[in-house]
This record gives C-alpha cells, structure tokens and sequence, in this order.
C-alpha cells in the first residue's frame, strides 16, 4: 500500500510539472497570436507567401491557407481552405497538405523546442525551410510524372460560427487545456507502469537499430514514439521534463524534437488531411520518409561537430527554471 501511494504521488507531481510547463508556453502566445489575427497580421503573411505557394504549384491564393495553418493550427488552416471552395486537383491539396503537416502552429510549437533547448531559428529552418523541399521534391514528381490530375474531393464540411466571440473563443481554449491535461495524465501513468512492468525497455531494444540512425538515444525512445503518435506538445513536453531531471543528454533532446517537428500527430494530422481529399501515400509515407531521411541527414552531421559549436548555435542544456 506505501508503495502504491508513492506511485501516485510521484505520478501527480510529474503531471503538474509537466503540465504547468506546457501551459507557461502556450497560454501567452495563444493571447498573443489572437491580437496578431485581430490586427489582419495573418493576412500579411499570407500575401508574403503568394509567390512561393506558386512555385510548388499552387494558386497564390493558398498562402492565406498556409499562413493561418503556420500561425494557429491544421483545423483554422483547413476551414480557411474549405470557405475559400476552390478546385485543386489531388497532387496540389497534397502537396498544400505537406506543407501543412510540415508547417503548423509554429509560435507554440517552435516555443516547446526553445525550451526543450533548441534553437528557435534551428526549429524554424527544419520546418518552414523541410516543407518547403518536400512541397517543390513533390510538385517536380508530379509535374514529371503527369500524376494525380484528377479532381480533389473534399468529404469535411465544418459547422462553425464565422465570427465567435471572445468568451466563446476562451472556452474553448480552456476546453483544450483540460483536455492537454487529461492526455497528460494518462500518458505519464502509463509511461511509469510501462517502466515497472518492463516493457519500456523492450521497445526501446526494438527500436534501437533505427533510432541509432537518428541519434536517439533509449532513454527518449517512448518519449518520441509519444510525439509521433500524439502530438509534439505532449512529446515536447515529456522530453523537457527528462531533460530537466538530467536523464537524457541534450544532444539526444536536439535530435528527437528535429525528428518531431517534421513528424508529430501522425494519426490524427494525417486523417485532417486526408478530409480535403489528399493522397495517403503522399501525406503519411511521404512524410515518414521525408522526415526520417532529412533528419538522419542532420544527425549524422551534427556528429561531426564538437560540442561547444553545437551548443552556441544548435541547441543547449535545459535548465531547472
């Protein structure tokens, strides 16, 4: 029985801690990018990004998509896109689905990698710059190609008010942090029962080959499947909380959340996408792929760097504060 209530001490302080992390994060910039939307700065963006959404293929007016998804999240990003009605064709809504997936609520998500210890422009250049490549490597394939010309077909039509007010739109944040909360919750309960039963450690022997490839040590193997599977929020958020405790070197930190940034919410990111008629090939293998290869890339050469230029300008060591 002590044993027991130790456990669910040491669980509900692992949860606050966790948690007041992640809310300490977002809480401000979701404040703050609410006032940046209220000012039209969503639509500056978006007519920056007109000519590069042509370049990979894509009508200038998809910017405005990708602005909103970069700024906010896939779900803003997708009802920017279904109001618009446009027709694209099956090759352009995955290549604009890419580029989502790659590239979305950069101001909360690059602020979890800060303070995971990674480099804000490093986050940044991984993901604007990878969705980027990935967006042209696929226009190029299809282009060539001459493949999936046909007619997008959009199966998701939201019911959402246009213009919700203020205490609405709190709510609904507040929703979302209960929810971050309860996810939390039962994925570090589950994380410490998987450790005492030992399974913790049989994935990461499973696991090891490819995460040797990447650079991820075992100790954040769970940590990162986390990530992939739900989200980079709670991934992050787990990592920070190892790396403050000192059990996984910061260099292990840097090369899991680069993995996350490009791969995260595999599941349900990838559904969200594949509502606007997207191909499934494109958006879940091609992402996995992609992302995998670019950062086994980045893995092997940060090797090849001495640990005092890495921590200057890639990342560094998280502290307890």
């Amino acid at each position: 029985m002590p044993h027991i209530r130790t456990f669910f001490i040491e669980l509900f302080k692992e949860i606050i801690d966790v948690t007041t992390t992640l809310f300490k994060i977002m809480i401000p910039i979701i404040i703050a990018i609410k006032i940046i939307e209220e000012f039209g700065g969503i639509v500056l963006l978006s007519n920056a990004l007109g000519p590069v959404m042509e370049m990979v293929g894509l009508p200038k007016e998809m910017g405005l998509v990708w602005a909103t998804t970069i700024l906010t999240n896939i779900y803003a990003g997708l009802v920017v896109f279904i109001n618009m009605d446009a027709t694209l064709s099956v090759a352009q809504v995955s290549i604009l689905g890419s580029m989502m997936l790659l590239a979305h609520s950069l101001p909360i998500e690059a602020a979890i990698a800060k303070k995971a210890g990674v480099n804000l422009s490093v986050t940044l250049l991984i993901r604007v710059g990878g969705s980027l490549l990935l967006a042209s490597i696929l226009h190029f394939t299809y282009e060539t190609g001459d493949l999936l010309n046909q007619t997008a077909v959009t199966i998701w039509q939201p019911d959402l008010a246009e213009d919700p007010s203020y205490l609405v739109w709190a709510l609904e944040q507040l929703k979302s942090f209960v929810m971050i909360f309860a996810v939390v919750s039962v994925l570090l309960f589950v994380l410490k029962v998987l450790k005492l039963i030992g399974i913790e450690k049989a994935m990461a022997i499973l696991l090891r080959p490819f995460l040797r490839l990447l650079g991820i040590s075992k100790e954040a193997t769970n940590l990162t499947i986390i990530g992939i599977t739900l989200g980079l929020s709670f991934g992050g958020g787990l990592l920070i909380n190892e790396a403050k405790r000192g059990h996984i070197p910061a260099r292990d930190v840097f090369t899991a959340i680069m993995l996350l940034n490009l791969l995260h919410s595999l599941i349900e990111d990838t559904l969200l996408i594949l509502l606007i008629g997207a191909d499934f090939f494109t958006i879940f293998w091609g992402r996995l792929i992609f992302s995998v290869i670019l950062i086994a890339i980045v893995a092997q050469g940060i090797k090849r760097l001495d640990e005092r230029t890495c921590q200057r300008y890639l990342y560094q060591k998280v502290s307890e504060n």
